[in-house]
């Protein structure tokens, strides 16, 4: 039952904005609380970069259908579906929560929980591993330049070379710098998972402090109801569904077997905190970034429960498959 509650990230991420709320970070504090943001996300990704194995990119890249189906749903079909829910009017969806779900539909994969899951399940976790990675690389491309085609389209901004430069920079350059070093680190790194945790979750919580603490004093709380947000929760449910359907069957129809059919369900339907808000704090700096990236901390817990309870169904469709053909096997002998 525990699985299907917030997990503690969520419980610290709620506390994190509610301390911005009530002791929001100003002035000279600020200046300098944002170099170091900066530096514990480009530390994130420099690990990330030297975690991940060299011998893991080549195996996984020579399943190439499989990724690309999971690309092309976390960066089309998912950006197809955000420009749908701008159908709805302001009066429902406020136009800057609308802004937010767009942008986490253009957002990579998530890396960890994409694995997990997987793993959990019975599928491919070399090619999740390869997969969620891929798509975190190629999202500090395509990110930027979805959020500048699809903005635009709406009349909600364009395209900043200079946001991709920073993103390239912060992101990109540390990751790069990590994967050069990972044949002298990688090994060592992999052996102390711990050690990715608390810089993982540390530097989306002082990313997400710093967003809210500009949005508190722009009044976020003053622009949104609860009604908003339970709107919110609604559409992060909807769009969840209705790609938990499109990768689960279209992944069948396309002839993959059973466990490529978990990794593409797990890794095509997720989107990622630990990329999302670092890049947010840059494509839209200067604005409400805390209204921006407020459907995507919920869709985060909502992907958590729900992906949990589908892990657990393929999890025990697959002991009691095994116990089938057990039995017959205890007869003869």
């Amino acid at each position: 039952m525990r699985r299907y509650l917030p997990d503690s990230f969520l419980i610290l991420l709620l506390c994190t904005v509610a301390l911005a709320s009530v002791a929001p970070a100003t002035g000279a504090f600020a200046g300098w609380f944002a170099v170091a943001t900066n530096l514990a996300v480009a530390l994130l990704f420099f690990l990330h970069g030297a975690r991940l194995s060299r011998d893991v990119v080549i195996a996984g890249l020579m399943h190439w259908r499989l990724h690309l189906l999971i690309l092309l749903t976390t960066f089309g079909l998912f950006p197809l579906l955000g420009l749908a829910l701008g159908y709805l009017p302001a009066s429902i969806l406020p136009k800057p929560l609308y802004l937010g779900i767009l942008f986490l539909c253009v957002l990579p994969s998530t890396v960890q929980s994409s694995i997990a899951f997987t793993s959990m399940a019975g599928g491919n976790v070399p090619a999740a591993i390869c997969s969620a990675s891929a798509s975190n690389i190629f999202g500090m491309f395509l990110t930027p330049l979805l959020v500048g085609l699809l903005f635009s389209i709406g009349g909600h901004g364009g395209f900043s070379w200079n946001a991709l430069s920073q993103i390239l920079v912060q992101l990109l350059l540390p990751f790069a710098l990590g994967q050069l070093l990972e044949p002298r680190i990688g090994n060592w790194i992999r052996s102390r998972k711990t050690l990715l945790m608390p810089v993982d979750r540390g530097s989306i919580l002082m990313v997400v402090y710093l967003a809210f603490s500009t949005a508190v004093a722009e009044g976020l709380w003053h622009m949104f109801s609860l009604r908003d947000i339970a709107v919110v929760v609604v559409a992060d449910m909807a769009l969840l569904g209705l790609v938990l359907l499109f990768t689960a069957y279209g992944s069948r129809l396309l002839g993959f077997d059973k466990a490529d059919q978990i990794t593409i369900t797990f890794c095509g339907s997720k989107k990622s905190l630990a990329s999302g808000v670092p890049m947010a704090n840059v494509i839209f700096a200067g604005q409400g970034v805390g209204a921006i990236v407020l459907p995507l901390m919920l869709f985060h817990q909502i992907q958590l429960m729900v992906c949990a309870m589908i892990a657990q169904k393929y999890a025990s469709a697959a002991h009691r498959s095994a116990a089938r053909q057990a039995k017959p096997a205890a007869s003869v002998a």
